[in-house]
């Protein structure tokens, strides 16, 4: 039974006792056990008087408490027992506890600081103006593109509109005040356009509303995908311009660019530049650039090799099979490595699917090699399997055979004889005669006999005057007739 060791804290004040008990009396070590002092109290002398008048030393108990305190008997070495249902009761508790345990990393996550707050507040301190702010990523490798959620601020009281302040937990930024014209990259046709009348007031505060589609575009951009056969070590790198045009077709200056730098599969590193370009006429636009670095986080690098050596495992498992059907003559034998190896040809493209993110199925030293090793495993499994059949059908095995079951004579006891009964004052000479002889073959036998067997018993020669080999007499004659000395060694 499953027992767990619970560890000794203290040691018994009087472990001795149990030395004690080899030469004390049944009394008095019963009379020891119940002086001794439980836990939580002591043994002191309570002085008494003796015929004579002197004071005598008795052991009495003394305890912090009057009530005299039972203990339980505890198990040898502090060891629990466990019971089946108290290790499952045990098992369902902790199981419990842990899924609690995780539950609360949820808790308090929407509590955080908003992420573009310092950075707003940064650039309403420094060099206030119009900032658009990527507030989601979106990288998609078999596409392959990158799609950016833009969303329109402008920083500093001179380019804010009034009553839209508080974007993005900031006080110093909102919505800009003037209509503004984006274009991404060589875009002739204006990407996205802001107008602020379009933006509605809210009856009952007076604020300005933040619709998301007036005031966030999307940008496309294309990704290049040459590092996609690395999985999971590859990288990406994505540079862009924007530019901002009044109405009036007057420039104006975009002070900041800032993205999220994590995504659910990716670590994005954004850097923005200030840039401008020269038109045709000769006149200088100013513009500013970005230049985003995408890679895998490490936990998706972890779980993607983790289950990559999981899939190679299994793909010399079904290795494995063959090695061991070769050998194998029974079909019954042979039938389960070929059930786990097609179990295991199934398996292979499901743990493929739920790597993180994972690239199309194009990897030479992964999924490929696999698969084929695999598949060509359970096709020799098969073959295997079908050469034992024809094996078998061609020297069919002769019937095993079967025995007819012995019949015993139901008269004949398998049980020994009886030994014959010790004999009385009205028995026969026969059955003394039988119940010496019993006795005497259990003597010679070496087994013992009650009352011993008699001297008279013995064998004696023809002639008492003749000599005979010693070998003939026992031991006792032989002591009796005084040619051994009783404590004699030499013999």
């Amino acid at each position: 039974m499953p027992s767990f060791r619970i560890p000794a804290l203290f040691r018994p004040r009087h472990s001795f006792n149990r030395l004690r008990s080899f030469h004390l009396s049944p009394d008095q070590v019963s009379v020891l056990a119940t002086t001794q002092a439980p836990v939580g109290g002591t043994i002191t002398p309570d002085p008494k008087r003796n015929s004579n008048g002197m004071m005598e030393k008795t052991s009495t108990k003394s305890i912090k408490s009057n009530r005299s305190v039972v203990l339980a008997p505890r198990p040898a070495n502090f060891s629990v027992p466990l019971r089946g249902s108290t290790i499952v009761k045990l098992a369902v508790v902790t199981s419990l506890f842990f899924i609690m345990s995780i539950s609360m990393a949820f808790l308090g996550a929407d509590k955080d600081e908003p992420f573009f707050k310092r950075t707003l507040n940064a650039v309403a301190a420094s060099s206030p103006g119009v900032v658009l702010v990527g507030e989601s990523v979106d990288v998609d490798i078999d596409e392959p593109s990158i799609t950016i959620r833009w969303s329109i601020v402008a920083c500093g009281e001179d380019f804010m509109l009034p009553g839209s302040a508080g974007a993005h937990g900031s006080n110093s930024c909102g919505l800009p005040a003037s209509a503004i014209h984006f274009y991404v990259d060589s875009d002739i046709v204006p990407t996205a356009t802001y107008d602020p009348a379009t933006i509605p007031f809210n009856r009952d505060t007076g604020r300005r509303r933040s619709i998301q589609n007036l005031v966030q575009f999307d940008s496309d951009h294309v990704l290049d995908v040459h590092e996609a056969r690395l999985y999971p070590f590859d990288s990406y790198v994505l540079s862009s311009t924007i530019r901002a045009l009044s109405f009036d077709n007057e420039t104006i200056p975009i002070r900041k660019l800032a993205t999220i730098d994590i995504t659910s599969s990716f670590d994005i590193l954004t850097i923005d530049v200030e840039s401008f370009s020269t038109s045709e006429n000769g006149t200088q636009q100013v513009s500013r650039d970005i230049d985003m670095y995408v890679s895998r986080p490490n936990d998706a690098r972890f779980f993607t090799v983790l289950l990559f050596a999981v899939s190679w495992l299994l793909t010399h498992v079904t290795i494995g099979h063959v090695m061991v059907a070769r050998r194998l003559a029974r079909l019954r034998d042979i039938i389960p490595h070929l059930v786990s190896s097609g179990a295991i040809l199934i398996a292979i493209p499901q743990l493929r699917n739920s790597m993180p993110d994972a690239p199309g199925l194009d990897d030479c030293i992964g999924f490929f090699p696999q698969m084929i090793t695999v598949a060509i495993s359970t096709v020799v499994l098969l073959l295997i399997l079908v050469v034992r059949e024809m094996d078998n059908m061609s020297n069919p095995r002769p019937p095993p055979t079967v025995f007819p079951p012995v019949q015993r004579n139901p008269y004949i006891s398998s049980q020994s004889p009886r030994p014959p009964r010790s004999p009385t004052a009205n028995s026969s000479s026969k059955e003394i005669s039988q119940w010496e002889m019993h006795r005497m073959l259990k003597h010679l036998k070496g087994e013992f006999v009650f009352p011993p067997v008699k001297p008279s018993h013995r064998i004696q020669p023809s002639d008492p005057n003749k000599g005979s080999h010693r070998r003939v007499k026992t031991m006792s004659k032989i002591m009796e007739a005084g040619e051994v000395s009783h404590w004699s060694e030499d013999e």
